[in-house]
């Protein structure tokens, strides 16, 4: 069978098309962080979405799931098959086309296996934003960024992935196109079908295109990074910054002096910005559609104001392009360091924002009485709530014997985040890794409605098998 399935695969899409050889596959394997390695029966590479629907439906008629795979930069074992060897990879690599640009009904039409950075910078050659921005976006592709419903820098302005589409193309679990690239903001004729497959990480469908929604260049774009004295005082100087900026701040950013220690020791050459240390800082950014003074003025008042009221400690405004990617750049580094200086155990959560000081100072205390010593990683985009929460071994305990104790960390850590009513999981999806996490966190009624919705959509279990549910 397997042979008449491969046989079948490269009449479909062209034998070099389809890999089975060890050497040929082995890069679509691998997780991003290298931790975890599937099998597979072959890599199907198809160039457009009705090369996808014909490989769909052989995998229906002959059984053998699929996995949907684009950039591979996920970090929950979404994107990269299990260990049976049983599945191939349904990799989108070429589906990178660019559509077609509407500049009056503000929109582009893309391929799913298009990279965001591509994306980024055609928007900007028709004078427009695509706001979607993290730290992936020179590898990860939009389809990837739909299917787990990305978040990112721009979430506080802009929303997650899916408040940036419009329309979707899917190739059902039967091998039919949806064809929905309509680029309507409003449609009131039914169930909403592209919500249902935005964020279901390949397991109802797949995405082969998308409709995006793009926005006005700003004028300006002006940075800062503020010190500041406790979690506490982000949250106050966040709603100091709302009120006093309104819809300019695109951006707010937390991050622990933990994090910047850890930067500054793997990264020298970055910037310092300030030459003592403070418990967290804050990273602002403000985008106008007026001009560069208004924008300064905006920010410079409201860090002022911060100042006078003993919010914050310290601040420096970047005066140029070049300081205001050094301050970002401190940022996007954190993960980075933390990969230098070792393995850790992360967690992508999020919050209510008011709750977010308790939260920290509670699960802080908790690892601190489990693990004397262990340090906690946090940073995130506190303007939406979303902290990378990740927690690194005490001096004491080596790193490959920290990550046997991440069951118990995990157990520590989102017992807290439902406490104060947060989710285990805010923009990087549950793939394999969080999919007991999920169970034991989602009611009965949640997740038997999402069974329901996979045995209807999906009644063969082909599509992703073992993620989510």
């Amino acid at each position: 069978m397997s042979d008449a399935f491969l046989a079948a695969c490269r009449a479909a899409i062209g034998a070099e098309h389809v890999s089975t050889a060890q050497a040929d596959t082995a890069s679509y394997l691998t997780d991003w962080r290298g931790r975890f390695t599937g099998r597979c029966r072959a890599v199907l590479r198809p160039a457009d979405g009705d090369a996808v629907a014909q490989l769909v439906r052989l995998c229906a008629q002959f059984r053998v799931p699929l996995v949907p795979q684009g950039g591979r930069t996920g970090l929950v074992l979404g994107s990269v098959p299990d260990a049976s060897g049983d599945a191939v990879v349904l990799s989108l690599r070429r589906l990178n086309r660019i559509r077609a640009i509407d500049p009056f009904n503000r929109t582009m039409t893309v391929d799913a296996g298009c990279i965001l950075h591509d994306i980024q910078q055609e928007a900007a050659r028709h004078g427009m934003l695509f706001p979607l921005s993290l730290a992936a976006e020179g590898s990860c592709s939009i389809g990837g960024n739909l299917s787990t419903n990305a978040g990112g820098t721009g979430v506080l302005r802009y929303g997650n992935t899916r408040e940036l589409c419009l329309g979707l193309e899917v190739v059902t679990a039967a091998g039919e196109v949806w064809d929905s690239l309509r680029g309507l903001r409003k449609d009131n004729t039914g169930y909403d079908l592209r919500d249902l497959y935005i964020g279901a990480e390949g397991t109802l469908g797949v995405i082969t295109g998308a409709v995006l929604k793009l926005f006005p260049q700003p004028k300006a774009a002006i940075t800062a990074l503020v010190a500041l004295g406790s979690a506490r005082d982000a949250l106050d100087l966040l709603k100091l910054a709302e009120n006093a900026c309104g819809p300019t701040l695109t951006g707010y950013e937390l991050m622990s002096d933990i994090c910047l220690r850890l930067v500054a020791s793997h990264f020298p050459a970055l910037p310092q910005p300030f030459p003592e240390h403070y418990p967290q800082y804050a990273l602002l950014e403000l985008s106008s559609h007026e001009s560069e003074a208004h924008a300064v003025a905006l920010l410079e008042n409201a860090i002022e104001a911060a100042l006078e009221a003993g919010v914050a400690r310290d601040a420096v405004v970047a005066t140029s392009i070049a300081q205001s990617r050094g301050l970002w750049a401190i940022r996007e580094h954190i993960p980075l360091a933390q990969a230098a200086a070792g393995k850790n155990i992360k967690h992508d959560i999020s919050l209510p924002i008011s709750r977010i000081a308790d939260f920290v100072r509670h699960t802080d205390a908790l690892l601190a009485r489990a693990y004397p010593g262990v340090q906690v990683v946090c940073f995130g985009h506190l303007g939406d709530g979303n902290l990378h929460y990740n927690v690194a071994p005490p001096e004491a305990i080596g790193h490959e014997e920290f990550l046997f104790e991440q069951a118990a960390v995990n157990r520590i850590v989102h017992d807290s985040v439902t406490q104060f009513g947060g989710s285990i999981s805010a923009e990087h999806g549950i793939g394999a890794l969080k999919r007991e996490e999920l169970a034991r966190y989602k009611s009965p009624v949640e997740l038997n409605l999402m069974r329901a919705l996979k045995a209807a959509l999906d009644p063969l279990g082909i599509m992703n098998p073992g993620k989510i549910l």
